[in-house]
């Protein structure tokens, strides 16, 4: 699954650092934290002259600090208002707050349980139920409705069902996951493509990313329509606390985006890998109970986030798409 951009020696293209704080005391009156800023006065543009004067700001590589400075400048005059919009203030999160805050499937994003499967022990709890349900009715069925041979012959057929059934399961579980995860997500598949899928958590690294004030480069489409956005860290090789702020919700944001839309994960192991790397690079180290809650109020803030905004979020996918230049996506999410 290419859900992920990669780490150059001198330009990062996407990163996830966490930053560690002092979490008891950011944890206080928590409920009052706002998601994002107070935005500034607005002055809004129409899009399409927002467009035309975004098209002056260098979204490259070379001009992150000039694109900050004209963004931030835009954002005094009130002609935008999401960038730099984000709330960067971190707070402990517990699992609970996260499953009641939210509505996804936190299994899918590795929490709750260590392997990060879709398919749980309930999966396979029912559809052993099912498969011994349904091999009993169609068996005594068979004895009552077909000839007495046939009938026979068939009810003993039926029997063996369940014991196959199990035997697989014993030797290759893998084998009865994918056939339950199938079923599950049947009615998604048929709705959905792969690019779809990706093309969500990409925009919702996208949209975050620029809430949270970091330098877009540029994204690009890669084998076949794969979208991938790029960030710029300008060579710097630790963070500060507010950089790794903004990057632990840009990291989580693209699994979020992901989960809200399909209701599972298929591109969380790759960023959770590269968060887990990037976390390394803080100013400050930090354990392991902090990684834990910085990861889970990553995927809090970055949910509120996209929630809020998802309209937008549905325009820029569609851009996205579309292979609209980033001047046009970032009119998108100001307009």
């Amino acid at each position: 699954m290419r859900y992920f951009l990669s780490i150059a020696s001198l330009k990062l293209i996407y990163y996830y650092p966490y930053f560690h704080s002092n979490l008891q005391e950011l944890g206080k009156d928590i409920a009052t934290v706002a998601t994002t800023k107070t935005p500034p006065k607005s002055n809004k543009l129409a899009k399409e002259e927002l467009r035309a004067r975004l098209q002056n700001v260098p979204f490259n590589a070379n001009g992150f600090d000039v694109q900050t400075r004209e963004l931030e400048s835009m954002c005094e005059e009130g002609a935008v208002s999401l960038f730099k919009s984000a709330n960067l203030r971190t707070y402990p999160v517990s699992l609970d707050m996260l499953k009641q805050r939210t509505s996804l499937s936190l299994e899918s994003f590795g929490f709750g349980n260590s392997s990060g499967e879709i398919v749980t022990m309930d999966d396979f709890k029912y559809g052993t139920l099912a498969v011994v349900g349904l091999s009993s009715v169609l068996g005594v069925a068979s004895l009552a409705f077909l000839p007495p041979n046939v009938g026979a012959t068939l009810c003993y057929a039926f029997a063996l069902i369940p014991i196959l059934y199990l035997g697989v399961g014993s030797v290759a579980p893998a084998a009865i996951a994918q056939v339950i995860d199938s079923f599950k997500n049947k009615d998604k598949t048929e709705r959905s493509s792969e690019n779809d899928r990706v093309a969500r958590h990409e925009a919702g690294h996208f949209m975050c990313g620029y809430m949270c004030g970091l330098p877009i480069v540029d994204y690009t489409l890669l084998d076949g329509g794969i979208p991938c956005v790029e960030f710029s860290a300008g060579g710097n090789q630790r963070y500060s606390n507010e950089e790794v702020a903004a990057l632990s919700i840009t990291a989580m944001s693209g699994l979020v985006a992901e989960g809200m839309e399909f209701g599972d994960v298929r591109g969380a192991e790759q960023d959770l890998l590269e968060l887990e790397q990037i976390f390394r690079k803080a100013n400050d180290f930090i354990g392991a109970q902090a990684q834990q809650d910085l990861t889970r109020w990553g995927a809090l803030t970055s949910y509120l986030m996209l929630k809020e905004n998802k309209g937008k979020l549905d325009q820029l996918v569609e851009a996205f798409k579309e292979q609209k230049d980033v001047a046009e996506c970032v009119a998108i999410l100001e307009s």
